[in-house]
């Protein structure tokens, strides 16, 4: 893993802003008007491989280094100032930590990279994201979890289908085939179904957040993945609030905990 800084840059679109809410079928978003929504961040900076440089699986080919299978694990966002629809954005990457790991599925590399967002030399964003890189064998369903998640105080049900998938795909440029492509998804990595993206799960908690606090100013998000949850399973957005804060997790149909979020607001 380089330890280069990467340096991009970017518009933050109000199409873009217009797209998620559209995707989370809002009427009237329930975030402030003319800034970028919170986590609407990573619809920036969509990955820009030239086609011949794409992997099989629709991720970047990377070095051969017998860990081919990605997953976004999980992130922590600080949100130190607004970002301005129209702005032109600046992004620094650079990888923090990496730590190889053995695990009951085998060898993982667990690599986090730090982002600092910038308009105008001002820090408005900084996130650590999570990413863990394991072996390519299948990887099946999840089992039934151990215990069953507490029920929410504030919850809601929501089932994703494949169309949701690609227009979050489509939104995030992101082309992992186990979001779209069924056969690929059962046959080569084992799924029983279609996957949906780690950080659509967290942008539909946010979503809960806001929906039941609107308006609200976020400073803080964290999330961790824990489960797979796939299309067309119903599974559960749940809020507990307490003051400038709450608790959020997703709980999958089987009433296993498939993520665990946190945001703090002023």
């Amino acid at each position: 893993m380089s330890k280069a800084t990467e340096h991009r840059t970017d518009i933050a679109a109000p199409r873009q802003a217009h797209l998620l809410a559209a995707l989370l079928d809002h009427d009237k978003a329930p975030w402030a008007p003319g800034e970028l929504p919170p986590l609407a961040h990573w619809l920036l900076f969509p990955p820009d491989t030239r086609q011949s440089g794409m992997g099989p699986d629709g991720h970047p080919m990377r070095e051969d280094d017998g860990l081919p299978r990605r997953m976004w694990a999980g992130s922590r966002v600080r949100f130190l100032a607004p970002i301005l629809l129209g702005s032109e954005v600046e992004r620094e990457t650079s990888a923090i930590a990496v730590n190889d790991k053995q695990g009951r599925s085998g060898r993982m590399r667990f690599v986090t990279l730090r982002h600092l967002l910038k308009v105008d030399g001002q820090a408005c964003i900084v996130e650590e994201q999570d990413i863990v890189y394991r072996e390519a064998g299948r990887n099946g369903a999840p089992p039934p979890p151990e215990t069953l998640a507490p029920a929410p105080p504030v919850a809601r049900s929501v089932t994703i289908d494949p169309v949701q998938l690609f227009r979050f795909s489509a939104l995030t440029f992101n082309a992992h085939r186990i979001h779209y492509d069924l056969p690929y998804t059962r046959d080569v990595e084992g799924y029983p179904g279609l996957v949906v993206h780690g950080p659509f799960i967290a942008t539909l908690l946010m979503d809960h957040f806001l929906r039941n606090v609107p308006g609200a100013q976020v400073t803080r998000f964290s999330f961790r993945a824990q489960r797979p949850i796939f299309a067309g399973d119903e599974f559960t957005l749940g809020l507990s609030p307490e003051d400038k804060c709450g608790d959020l997790m997703a709980i999958d149909h089987a009433g296993g905990l498939a993520m665990q979020a946190r945001v703090d607001i002023r």
